[in-house]
Parts: structure tokens; sequence; C-alpha cells
């Protein structure tokens, strides 16, 4: 019997041809900004009716898709256009590539024929964020163009994610074609899902067994394999104690027993002196970053450690394991959950995690007469109840909500880890609400930051978006002088505002909500007045400006060596 005949697909423009690909990728949205490189692009959307949010700066399209990525795991999608377009969203591309968030990003360029010739508004983005991107790619027919989009998806979307970068001629989005979709992709170099080793597997439980003093520790990968399930379900069947790196936060809820807290540079007490003596480490998902193994040559000095992470790359990049096993966290776990090994006796351990705990709590020093900024991020856990998506931006109000905020969820935080960019805050709410719509979204954010892209306020009055913007304003770039006070003899270079906008006329220009906090006796009921309002608010908080983030480990001190406050 004779095949049908395929139909031919009706003739499309590369614009066109561009967005019906989207479709078939499911996107939802996109975070851009148009230009003369895209114009084609833009009309293919306003014809189409594409959803597309308008932000205000290029750099934020890229933070707002990052919070969309991180908030529902799916690509985030950016448009912006040639030359200053494209080389505005690199900040934002490059935090991705050190959070391993999956990103596309369409950029605008010149004509084919005028690649090269400095033309207006021309870049070589292609250079520029090569070691930026997982891949990144230049159309020159308008026949690729559905091939590329889907490869870049699937590069973005698998193994460890990250960005891809679409570099795309304007005379590329007005050629047509009726060529039709691709299939499949076919990247046969590209193996994101590596087979799992069993026989390291069975070793790996075959020493918890054996252990006394295990730790399981968790970072992004958790989030990113959807594995929040399998370690709260391995933690609890063999009793290992649980310890987070800052991505890895919402894995396991804070209040649950088997968990530590965050280890690292700003961990708690118990996280960081279990980091210290444990016999058996296990690494699911983190790559052992320097704000975690402050000194990498004494880090878990007792310990056998394994490393479960999908890049093999990161495998003895800073610390030598002995259990290496590549591969998806939830495969990994699965197989784990499905051994017959004993559980490991550790009741003296967990004795002394109990005794850590108590006798060295996560605390801060109350004030009848200052507002303390950890005071606000209880009060806020408490009014939604740790079901918020907690966005920060970069400093020390980060640090103060990841170590006091009651975190229950997997993808609930969403911050910046690797790269620490300020500035971050505000487009990545606007993604985190726009991907969340019936969710609280709260914004932890500094004077600093917020005054990196403060312009992103206008899209959240644009699309009445209820996000709690919560401003701690300690008139100073807080972490930074805290760092000078610590190691500089308190030389507080350039860390001091003398100066500041008027935040709350800044709102209202903007239309929304402003709140002033200075009364530490009404701060309870101040915050849940402003947050009470089915709509967006500035809720600045006056915070004293030499409150300090503690516990601290100094630059090169091991994780026990423990700076605590009075």
């Amino acid at each position: 019997m004779q095949a049908p005949e395929e139909q031919p697909m009706p003739v499309r423009n590369g614009a066109e041809l561009l967005l019906d690909t989207l479709t078939a990728q499911n996107v939802e949205m996109i975070f851009g900004y148009p230009g003369g490189a895209v114009l084609p692009l833009y009309d293919a959307v306003y014809r189409q009716k594409f959803r597309h949010i308008l932000v205000r700066h290029e750099q934020a399209a890229a933070h707002a898709a990052e919070g969309y990525a991180k908030a529902t795991g799916k690509p985030g999608v950016v448009f912006v256009t040639s030359g200053p377009g494209a080389t505005n969203a690199i900040t934002g591309i490059a935090d991705a590539m050190m959070d391993s968030i999956p990103l596309v990003v369409f950029t605008g360029q010149v004509g084919t024929q005028a690649i090269g010739s400095d033309a207006f508004q021309e870049a070589d983005i292609l250079s520029m964020t090569a070691s930026i991107t997982k891949n990144n790619y230049q159309v020159h027919d308008v026949r690729d163009l559905p091939r590329i989009i889907n490869e870049a998806f699937y590069v973005a979307s698998t193994g460890r994610k990250g960005p891809v970068l679409i570099d795309l001629p304007k005379n590329i989005s007005n050629q047509t074609t009726n060529a039709p979709f691709p299939e499949q992709v076919n990247l046969p170099q590209y193996q994101p899902a590596p087979t799992v080793d069993k026989h390291r597997v069975a070793q790996l439980m075959q020493a918890l067994s054996q252990a006394h003093k295990p730790v399981l520790l968790v970072g992004n990968g958790v989030h990113a394999a959807a594995a929040q399930t399998e370690v709260q379900r391995f933690a609890q069947r063999y009793q290992v104690p649980v310890v987070a790196t800052l991505l890895g936060l919402g894995v396991m809820p804070t209040n649950d027993p088997m968990f530590l807290g965050m280890g690292g540079m700003h961990g708690t007490y118990a996280a960081n002196m279990a980091l210290s003596e444990c016999d058996l480490l296990i690494n699911v998902g983190s790559r052992f970053d320097d704000r975690l193994a402050t000194a990498p040559q004494r880090f878990a000095p007792h310990a056998t450690i394994a490393h479960i992470d999908i890049d093999a790359a990161e495998m003895d990049k800073v610390i030598a394991t002995t259990y290496q096993l590549v591969g998806d966290a939830k495969a990994v776990l699965k197989l784990m959950l499905r051994s017959s090994a004993t559980r490991p006796e550790v009741s003296a351990w967990h004795q002394q995690l109990q005794e850590w705990q108590s006798q060295h709590p996560m605390h801060y020093q109350k004030s009848a007469t200052e507002i303390k900024p950890q005071q606000v991020v209880e009060l806020v856990g408490e009014l939604t109840h740790g079901d918020a998506y907690v966005v920060t931006d970069v400093g020390q109000h980060q640090m103060w909500a990841a170590q006091y905020y009651p975190f229950k969820h997997q993808h609930q935080l969403i911050t910046s880890g690797g790269l620490g960019t300020m500035g971050f805050g505000l487009p990545a709410a606007i993604g985190a609400k726009l991907a969340a719509p019936d969710k609280p979204v709260v914004l932890f954010i500094g004077d600093g930051g917020i005054q990196m892209t403060s312009e992103e306020l206008e899209v959240i009055a644009t699309y009445d978006l209820d996000i709690k913007i919560v401003l701690l304003n300690n008139h100073t770039l807080g972490m930074v002088r805290q760092w000078q006070d610590l190691f500089y003899d308190q030389r507080r270079s350039q860390t001091m505002f003398e100066h500041q906008p008027n935040f709350m006329k800044l709102a209202e220009a903007y239309g929304l909500a402003a709140h002033h906090l200075t009364d530490p006796q009404t701060v309870a009921a101040d915050l849940a007045k402003a947050f009470a309002a089915p709509h967006a608010a500035l809720i600045e908080v006056a915070i004293p400006a030499l409150e300090p983030v503690m516990p601290m480990i100094a630059p090169g001190s091991a994780n026990n060596e423990m700076m605590e406050s009075d």
C-alpha cells in the first residue's frame, strides 16, 4: 500500500515559522524588547497575538525568563534586538549558565550580507556568549530555523540545563519557505542522560550501611531533576540528616527533623559541623562551590565522599571523591531506594546533631527600638504560611531570607547563586509571578539592588502583578560593607549611601502601593496590612545599617570555623 503523500506546509516567513515552532514547543510567553533587527519578529508577534511581556531593559528580559524557568522548570524564552540589545542580555545569560537554568535566547542580528562589516548595531554575539551558553547558533538559511529551535530547546532542558542562544539575521526573518517541521532532534554527539553505573550504586549503599555519621548534601541538581520526593524518602528510610546549599533550599521542608539547614559561609552551626565531622558525605546535585566548601583542602576531612551529578565535568573538579555517580539525581536516588542495604546505626550521630542544634540555634539580637531584618523575614514567613515563592536580589537580605524563611517546596527559592547578580530580583519576581499567577510571590531586596533594575516596577504595574516587594533598607551595600568591616579595618569605601531616592515616591510614580515601616512595635501589623491587599506593594523597612549576617565563615576558613553573633 502506497503511503499518502506528505501535505506541503504553508508558505511562511522566518518570523512566522519561529513563532509556529515556539507554539509547537508549548511556549506560553516571551520576555523581550523590540529593536530594528527584530522588527519582522515583532510584526509576527503582533499579527499572531503571541503573548509577549515587554520589559524595560534587556537584562531584565533574561532575568525574568530565569524567574519563570526557576518557578516552572521549563525553558524561559527571550527576544532582544542586535548589538546593545544582545549585549545587555549577557549578564542574565551568564547568570543562567552558572545556575543551570534553561533559557532559549533569540538575538536579532544585522542581515547576513552585512555581518562582519561593523554595521549599525552589529555585535559578534556568538563569540561573546560562547563560554556562557550550552550552545549557540547563527541561522543562515530559513529552512534550518525549526531544526535549530528544536535543538535549542532540547539542549537547554536536558542534561545539565542551561541557556542556548540563537542569533537571527534580519533577512532570515523575512525569507519565506514551506519546508516541513523536523520530526525529531538528531544530535548523536550530545548524550544528556548517561546510564547510571549500578555497581557503583551498590558500592555506595554498602558504604552507607557501614557509616556512623552520614550526611546527605542536596543542591540545585535535585530541583532540576524534580527529585524532592526521592530525597525525602531516602533521608527518612536511612535516617540520613540533610544539609542544603543555597540553591538546594526547599528540597527538604525547613521543619523536617532530618533537615539541618543550609551549609557553607552563612549556614547553620549544625549543618557546618555535620559537614566537618561526618564519615560519609553523599552530595546530590551540588558542585562543591566555594561558598559551601570554603576551604576545599579541609572540607569534610573525615569523610568518604560520594558525588551524584548529571555533569561528569564536575567530578573531582573541586573535591576529590571516592564514589562518582554520573546521572540524573532522580534516577540515581531511585536505584539507591531499591537497594536492600541495611540502615546504618546513627543514634549517637543524631544525638550529637541535636545537641549542636539546641546549643547553637539560628538567632539574632532582638530590639525594642529597631526593626531587625531577620524578624521581618520570619513575619513574612508566618503571613505566607511558608508557601510563597521567595525571590531575592543579592546581598545580606538574600542570606537572611535563606536563613529565616520556612521553606516547604521544590523550586520555592528563586535567587542568583553562582554569579551573585545584583539587579536580578525585580525582573525574576516578575517571571515567577507570571509563571504562577495564583501563588504568592514575595521579593526580598536591598536598597542597592533595587536601584539596578527599578525600571521594571513599570512592568509590575502594567501587568498588575501582585508581588510584595520587601525592601530592607540599611542605606548601605550591606554585604560588601560587612566584609570591609571584618577584613579591611572598617574602611567603608563607597558602600554607604549618603543620599537615596525617595522609594515611596518612586513606587507612587509607577502607580504602586507604598508602605514605609519604621516602628518595631507595629511592624507585624504593618506587614499584615500591606500583604492583605490583592495588588503589588513596595514595603520599605528601615533596618539597622550595621546589622551583620551571622553565622559567617571567613574566606579560607573551614566549615567548623564559624563566627557567630553574640
